[in-house]
């Protein structure tokens, strides 16, 4: 195309200075006046053929930019005919305006699909910016929330003024449970939030998710396990007691009232029956403190927040426990990294918790050859803050792990060791909650279990 403009510009060039020469050998050769004139105009024509053929480039690159500007891909950049010094540059224009086409093309189906997605979705998802102008509804959230139409977000507050609080009061990349009254009807929400900007402006997308029927299953169970092991535990009380209360009736009744002097206890039904009484007090004892334990499970203070160095707390553990650990000569190692790491919790509650977590590693820990219990403090790779209590004992069996938090539940008798009370673990877990953390069992194999406390 380069060869072919130069060839076009000299050709035109040697004419024109060939056409100025003409001009002046007959202005000064001749007086045949009509053809000065018609070599001047032959001259002019020329110039301004020159001048387009020059800008032809230009016209052509500006019509280009235009198209793209206004997304007209429907042009044609082909020179047409006498304009083969172009006929290149416009294929290649053509080529890339076909190019804009096709991903135009593809932009506007991945936006359909997309859009096609978020429509069927059975999450409710809606997003708004920062003046509360609503720029995405899916139908999920029209269903959830019983709308047909919500421009503004501030059209929130008059379908629940408790989420409307809670939407535009989350942090992005949060989540929460929000409870609230749509119709007169109860929802329990799962929404979580996350921010994005776009076209210059920020945007806050929110998912809302209906988890009622999820969460009235798992109270279902909760409670059906908990009503199971209360059920256990007092049975296991109350059987002894109306076996001995029997017993004593009997007793009584074949001594004494059918005896013929009714005045006289013999020696050993005496002891028998004062043996049969002090055992059912102490079981009635046991069964008052079973009674004061759920009590305390479900009676947690609020937590008092201030900023603990993880060191220190676990060496304090440490000096606490190691009575207990010396009598079975339990190796006792604290490692924090890095040795600065700090939390935010509530000092009492957050040792109250390790100390159950610890004495249940000590019983786990009675029968092992080489006892060891390690408090390790870290940041995980999501950067949140974590205490680990490892112990080398038997391992928790798998068919029990979903089952050890649930209260007065206890493998203390599977394992052979001293029976626990079973509220330690729920009783830990439930400040752990308290502190927006969680308790989980991230390992359990034989010969060692971890408890992670995750902030």
């Amino acid at each position: 195309m380069r060869r072919r403009f130069k060839i076009g510009v000299i050709q035109r060039v040697a004419l024109l200075c060939a056409s100025i020469f003409l001009f002046i050998y007959t202005f000064e050769n001749t007086q045949y006046y009509i053809l000065l004139v018609l070599l001047c105009a032959l001259f002019i024509y020329q110039v301004y053929n020159l001048i387009y053929f020059v800008e032809f480039t230009n016209r052509l690159l500006e019509r280009f930019f235009e198209a793209i500007r206004y997304n007209d891909f429907s042009q044609n950049f082909t020179a047409g005919p006498g304009s083969k010094s172009f006929e290149s540059l416009g294929k290649v224009l053509d080529e890339i305006i076909r190019k804009f086409q096709k991903e135009r093309a593809k932009s506007e189906e991945s936006v359909r699909y997309l859009e096609t997605v978020v429509q069927h979705i059975a999450v409710g998802l809606f997003s708004f910016n920062q003046k509360g102008e609503i720029e995405l509804l899916n139908k999920a959230a029209k269903k959830l929330l019983n709308i047909s139409v919500l421009r503004n977000i501030e059209q929130l507050k008059e379908i629940s003024e408790s989420l409307y609080i809670v939407v535009t009061e989350l942090k992005s990349g949060s989540r929460t449970l929000a409870s609230c009254t749509v119709d007169s009807k109860e929802l329990k929400l799962a929404v979580y939030a996350t921010e994005f900007r776009m076209k210059d402006d920020l945007y806050k997308l929110i998912s809302l998710q209906n988890i009622s029927s999820e969460l009235d299953e798992k109270e279902m169970e909760a409670w059906q396990n908990l009503t199971q092991v209360l059920a256990h535990e007092m049975m296991n009380s109350i059987t002894p007691i109306a076996s001995l209360s029997d017993t004593v009736n009997k007793m009584l009744s074949d001594e004494i009232f059918n005896s013929e002097n009714k005045q006289e206890i013999p020696d050993d039904t005496f002891e028998d029956v004062k043996e049969a009484l002090n055992t059912i007090n102490k079981r009635s004892l046991g069964l008052m403190r079973f009674v004061d334990s759920y009590r305390n499970v479900t009676q947690i203070p609020t937590p008092v927040f201030k900023i603990l160095k993880v060191k220190e707390v676990l060496e304090r553990i440490k000096n606490l426990m190691k009575g207990e650990a010396s009598i079975i000569n339990v190796e006792f190692d604290v490692d924090v990294t890095p040795a600065s790491l700090e939390i935010t919790a509530d000092d009492q509650l957050l040792e109250q918790a390790l100390i159950n977590i610890v004495k249940n590693a000590l019983r786990a820990v009675g029968k092992t050859e080489h006892p060891a219990i390690k408090l390790k403090g870290a940041i995980d790779d999501a950067g949140h803050a974590f205490i680990d209590v490892e112990d080398n004992g038997p391992g928790i069996k798998p068919s029990v792990i979903d089952k050890i938090f649930v209260p007065f539940y206890t493998t203390s008798k599977q394992n052979g060791n001293e029976s626990g009370s079973g509220i330690g673990l729920s009783l830990s877990r439930q400040i752990m909650r308290l502190h927006s953390g969680t308790l989980t069992v991230v390992k359990s194999e034989k010969g060692s279990t971890v408890f992670r406390f995750r902030f």
